[in-house]
C-alpha cells in the first residue's frame, strides 16, 4: 500500500488520486460535522470520537506502520496541539450557535489562510484563475452563513461570541493543515504520521470531557454515545487521513479549497436531518 502510494507521488495518476481523496474528505468531514452538532452536546460527541478513532488507530501505528524519524515526533507535537485548539473551540462555536452558521464560517476562513501559509510554507504558486475561484468559494460559503443567520429562528444573543470563535476556529484550520501537510511530506511513510496523530490526538477531547463536561444522564446514554463514536471515529479517520494524503500527491492549497465543498454537504445535512434553516 505504502509503496504504490508513494509511486504515483508526482505523476498525473497522484493528481486525480489526490482530487478523490479530497472530495472524499469533504463529504466525510460534514458528516463528522453533523454528528458533533447532533443529538448529544459537542463535547462529549467529539470525546467518544476522539476515542474511538485513537483506539482505532493504536494497533496500526505499533504494529503495521514504521515508526516515525526523530524529526517527525517533534512536527507530531505541533500537529496534536493545533488539532487540541481546533476541537476546543469548535465546541464552544457549536455550543452557541447552529450547525449551518457555524460551520460555513469555518470552513470559509480555512482555504484563504491555507492558500497563504501553503506560498509561504511549500512554495506553492496559484494562477489568477485559481485565486478568482478560492476568493468565489469563500465568497460563496460565507454568503451561505450570513443567509442562514437571517433566516435562523430563536434565541440571538451568542450568535456574535459564536462568529468570532467560528473566524479564529478557521484560522487553526488553516495552521493544523499546514503542520500536518508537512509531516505527512517528511515522514517516510504518511500512513505512519497519521496513525500517531490519531492515538496522540485522541486522548485530548476524552480528558476534558472526564474532568470537566461529564454529566450523569451520559451513564444512560453511553450505548448510544459509543456506538455514535465508533462511527464517528471512522468517519474522522477517513476524512482527515484523505485530505493529509492529498496533500501529499497535490498542492496542500489545492486539497484544502477541494475540501471546503464540504459546505455544500453540510448544509443538505443541516437542512435534512438537523431541521436547520438554510
Amino acid at each position: 500500500m505504502t509503496e504504490w502510494f508513494l509511486s504515483i507521488e508526482g505523476t498525473s495518476s497522484g493528481r486525480t488520486v489526490a482530487f478523490g481523496l479530497a472530495i472524499m474528505a469533504a463529504i466525510l468531514h460534514a458528516v463528522l460535522g453533523a454528528m458533533q452538532k447532533g443529538k448529544f452536546d459537542p463535547w462529549t460527541s467529539r470525546a467518544f470520537i476522539d476515542i474511538n478513532y485513537c483506539l482505532l488507530s493504536l494497533p496500526f501505528a505499533l504494529f503495521v506502520f514504521p515508526f516515525p524519524e526523530p524529526e517527525v515526533w517533534r512536527v507530531l507535537c505541533f500537529g496534536v496541539i493545533a488539532h487540541a485548539i481546533y476541537k476546543i473551540l469548535m465546541a464552544m462555536a457549536f455550543s452557541r450557535a447552529a450547525f449551518t452558521v457555524v460551520y460555513p464560517v469555518v470552513r470559509g476562513t480555512g482555504p484563504l489562510v491555507t492558500v497563504l501559509f501553503a506560498g509561504v510554507v511549500f512554495n506553492e504558486i496559484f494562477t489568477l484563475q485559481q485565486w478568482i475561484g478560492i476568493t468565489v468559494l469563500s465568497i460563496g460559503i460565507f454568503g451561505l452563513a450570513l443567509y442562514n443567520l437571517w433566516k435562523i429562528q430563536g434565541p440571538r444573543e451568542q450568535l456574535p461570541l459564536a462568529l468570532i470563535i467560528a473566524l479564529v476556529t478557521g484560522v487553526t484550520v488553516a495552521i493544523y493543515t499546514t503542520v500536518d501537510a508537512y509531516g505527512v511530506r517528511l515522514s517516510a511513510s504518511p500512513f505512519s504520521y497519521l496513525a500517531w496523530l490519531f492515538v496522540l490526538d485522541g486522548f485530548i477531547m476524552p480528558i476534558i470531557w472526564l474532568g470537566w463536561k461529564r454529566k450523569p444522564e451520559h451513564i444512560k446514554a453511553l450505548p448510544s454515545l459509543l456506538g455514535r463514536g465508533f462511527i464517528g471515529g471512522l468517519f474522522a479517520v477517513g476524512s482527515f487521513g484523505s485530505i493529509m494524503l492529498a496533500t501529499r500527491l497535490d498542492q496542500v492549497g489545492k486539497a484544502a479549497v477541494l475540501r471546503e465543498t464540504s459546505t455544500v454537504f453540510a448544509a443538505l445535512i443541516g437542512w435534512i436531518l438537523l431541521r436547520e434553516t438554510v
